[in-house]
C-alpha cells in the first residue's frame, strides 16, 4: 500500500461511487479513466478536495437508461494518485484500489453524481500483508496463451515471468475481458488465493474455449 492510503481507522464513512459494467478495480490495482460526463468532472473535483477517495461500483442492469440503475452489493474504493486537466474539459485520472466495500446505503445524489454509506468491515484484511497466492505459474502461463490467442491479446511475457504474483493476478483480473458477472466474482473472491482460483477457471475455460486452432 502507498504512504498515502488511508489506515482503516480513516476510511471515509460515505463515498462517491462511478458505476460502470465489466469495469473492475481491486486493492494494489491501477486503474486509469477519462472523465468526461459533467457530473463526474463534478464528482472528480469534489473529490480532490476531499479526501481522493472514489468508489467503483458494476450495474447490476448495464442496460438501463434512466441514469439509476442498480448496483451489484460489493465494490472497490480507490484514491485517486493521478490526475491531469485537458484543453477540452476533461480529467484524466488514476485510481489506485484501496478496500473493498459493500453498499450499507445509497445515499441523495450531488451535483448528479451517486453517492453511498459505504461498509467497509468484512474487508479489513484489504489493507494488511497479502498471503499466499497458491499461484501454479507454468499452468497459469500455458493457460493464458490459449486465452490470449482465443481473444487476439498480445502480451510481453517477459513482464508477466517477472511480476509478483499479486500483482500479476490483480492485473490479469482487471485487464481480461470477462463479463460482469465475472468480474464481480473476481471482486469478491475472499482473498488472492480465492482470486487466483477464479482467474485460473476463468482463463482455462476461455482458452479452452475456442478449440485447438486458437493454440
Amino acid at each position: 500500500m502507498s504512504v498515502f492510503d488511508p489506515t482503516y481507522e480513516q476510511l471515509p464513512r460515505t463515498i462517491p461511487v462511478f458505476p460502470l459494467p465489466e469495469v473492475l478495480l481491486l486493492p494494489r490495482g491501477r486503474l486509469p479513466l477519462n472523465i468526461f460526463e459533467r457530473r463526474y468532472v463534478a464528482m472528480v473535483e469534489d473529490a480532490l478536495a476531499a479526501d481522493r477517495m472514489i468508489g467503483m461500483i458494476q450495474p447490476l442492469e448495464p442496460g438501463c437508461t434512466d441514469g439509476t440503475p442498480s448496483l451489484y452489493d460489493t465494490g472497490c474504493a480507490g484514491r485517486i494518485c493521478r490526475f491531469e486537466e485537458t484543453e477540452d474539459g476533461r480529467y484524466l485520472i488514476a485510481l489506485s484500489g484501496v478496500c473493498r466495500f459493500t453498499v450499507a446505503e445509497e445515499l441523495a445524489p450531488v451535483s448528479d453524481y451517486r453517492r453511498v454509506r459505504a461498509d467497509w468491515s468484512h474487508f479489513h484484511g484489504d489493507l494488511e500483508p497479502v498471503a499466499e497466492s497458491g499461484l501454479d505459474r507454468g499452468r497459469l502461463l500455458s493457460a493464458l496463451r490459449g486465452y490470449f490467442g482465443a481473444h487476439g491479446i498480445e502480451a510481453d511475457w517477459d513482464a508477466l515471468l517477472e511480476a509478483p504474483d499479486e500483482r500479476l493476478i490483480t492485473c490479469l483480473a482487471m485487464i481480461c475481458p470477462f463479463g460482469a458477472p465475472e468480474k464481480q466474482a473476481l471482486l469478491e473472491a475472499r482473498d488472492l488465493q480465492a482470486r487466483t482460483e477464479v482467474l485460473m477457471a476463468l482463463i482455462e475455460m476461455g482458452g479452452a474455449a475456442c478449440g485447438p486452432i486458437c493454440q
